[in-house]
């Protein structure tokens, strides 16, 4: 599984920054390279008065999952 991890910041410029991140199963590590900016730009578009800081995908390590 793919993970698409992002940081993402209230664009008040108030300094509230979250991770997030966006799960794939069906996709390999190079298109989540290659079309991660377009998934980022949806997200962005519907998630208003948030702006993307920064962004990578990985292998999602499931030890490191939150319960």
């Amino acid at each position: 599984m793919i993970e698409l991890v992002f940081i993402a910041c209230f664009a008040a410029g108030d300094g509230q920054c979250e991770n997030r991140s966006l799960l794939y199963q069906d996709i390999g590590m190079m298109a989540c390279l290659l079309h991660g900016q377009t998934q980022l730009a949806a997200w962005a578009d519907s998630h208003p008065g948030w702006q993307i800081d920064s962004w990578k995908c990985r292998v999602l390590d499931r030890s490191m999952a939150e319960l």
